[in-house]
Formats: structure tokens, C-alpha cells, sequence
């Protein structure tokens, strides 16, 4: 049996643009994938970043410092360690993975945990760059390009990004028809049943005809009166 691909959508909300600046992490959602198809596995937290959020950074994700008070800080074992052995070895999937991957290695070398290598990163919005070169390809673009309801998105929340996330991913990874029930277990079955449908004869040659006395007679009727001398089935029969 071919093992299944799993895969993590991924996605990060912050407190400003760039860790190196002393910007931190306030919210990190992930969905798991198996064959593009999300399996119903996420991780979703909201973390307490010790500091301000910009103002900017705030109207677009609309979480403010108050609505993250009781919240754990980043290293606490329910958000680092929960965080990696949810995403374990699988591929991490990310629009514009380098900001992301920018502020979560970060927060785990802060507390002591190994960074997440960039190998492991897919990049949706490099992928889009490549399908659509010269083009708007940020997430609300491509929703929009591949007729995604962007409905339930009055903020940029993390988890509702994922979600939207794992929709353009498929469709950049060929579409919907990748999500249809196409694993090597439902061909081989496929197959098997194909192998063993019912064997016919070889058919025929000629085929028997299936005109009836009437029909005979009235098609020579037509041709004799309609179409006299000009009647290609004449000619075929050598008349």
C-alpha cells in the first residue's frame, strides 16, 4: 500500500512585522491534510506576546492585548511542545512561508526548542507567483480568483485563514478533482472489479441486421419514389 501524503496547513497572527524587531507571536492555527482533503485535525492557540500590538497589526487581525489576557506564553508546554508534536514531521504549508517560519522559530529558540528547517516550508504564495507571475496573489486574491467564499472572514483570524488556506493550496496543486476519492486502495479496487466484469464474445462481422420487413419496404418505397436515380444506395449497390 502507498502511504498516504499528510500535510499541515499552517498560520500565524503577530504583534507587528518582523521578531528581529522584538515583535512576537500572538495566535498560531494549523490543519491537517491528507491528500488536500482536510482530515479534521487542527491546533489552534492564542498566546500571550508580553508586549504591545501595533495598532496596524491589530485592524487587520483584530485581536488586542485585553483579549489575551489569561492567555499562556508561547513556551508553555500546552503551546510549544503541543504545537510540535502536531505538526511532527509533515510538510508545513504557508502563504508567504518565511514570515511565518520567521516568527515561529523565534518563539521556539527563545524557549529552547529546536527550529523548524526551511526544507519542510511550502510556500503558497511562491507557488501562485509562479501560476500567476505579475498578478495580486495575496490569500484574499486567490480566494477570490478561484471563486472561495470569503464570507466568514471580517479578520484576518488564523484559523479561518487555514481553512481558506487549504482550499487555494488544492486548487494551486490542480484543483478540485485532486480531492476526489482517487487513493491507490479505491483504484485497486477499481481495477479488481474491472478485471472481473462479465467477458463477452468476440462481436460479429457483419452485424446482424436489425430492420424489420416494413421499415425494409418503406426505405425502398422513398428511395424509388423521392429520390429515383439519385439515390446514393443505388450507387452503393452498384444499381
Amino acid at each position: 500500500t502507498v502511504a498516504m501524503a499528510r500535510e499541515v496547513i499552517l498560520d500565524t497572527e503577530t504583534t507587528g512585522l518582523d521578531p528581529k524587531t522584538g515583535h512576537r507571536l500572538i495566535e498560531i492555527a494549523c490543519i491537517e491534510l491528507e491528500d488536500f482533503v482536510p482530515t479534521g485535525r487542527t491546533f489552534h492557540r492564542r498566546v500571550h506576546p508580553g508586549r504591545e500590538i501595533d495598532p496596524e497589526a491589530e485592524r487587520v487581525h483584530g485581536i488586542s492585548l485585553a483579549m489575551l489576557a489569561g492567555s499562556p506564553r508561547f513556551e508553555a508546554e500546552d503551546v510549544a511542545d503541543a504545537f510540535l508534536a502536531f505538526v511532527g514531521d509533515m510538510p508545513l504549508v504557508a502563504h508567504n512561508a518565511a514570515f511565518d517560519r520567521g516568527f515561529i522559530n523565534f518563539e521556539l529558540e527563545l524557549c529552547g526548542r529546536a527550529p523548524l528547517p526551511e526544507h519542510r516550508w511550502i510556500d503558497t504564495l511562491d507557488m501562485a507567483k509562479k501560476r500567476y507571475p505579475g498578478m495580486y496573489n495575496s490569500l484574499d486574491a486567490l480566494c477570490k480568483r478561484f471563486k472561495i467564499s470569503l464570507a466568514d472572514r471580517e479578520k484576518h483570524g488564523a484559523l479561518i485563514d487555514c481553512r481558506l488556506l487549504a482550499e487555494v493550496y488544492l486548487e494551486l496543486c490542480g484543483g478540485k478533482e485532486r480531492a476526489l476519492d482517487l487513493t491507490p486502495a479505491v483504484m485497486k479496487t477499481a481495477v479488481s472489479l474491472a478485471a472481473g466484469a462479465t467477458a463477452y464474445g468476440a462481436r460479429p462481422r457483419p452485424l446482424v441486421s436489425r430492420i424489420t420487413d416494413e421499415e425494409r419496404a418503406a426505405h425502398e418505397a422513398f428511395v424509388s419514389g423521392g429520390l429515383k436515380d439519385k439515390a446514393i444506395w443505388r450507387k452503393g449497390a452498384g444499381a
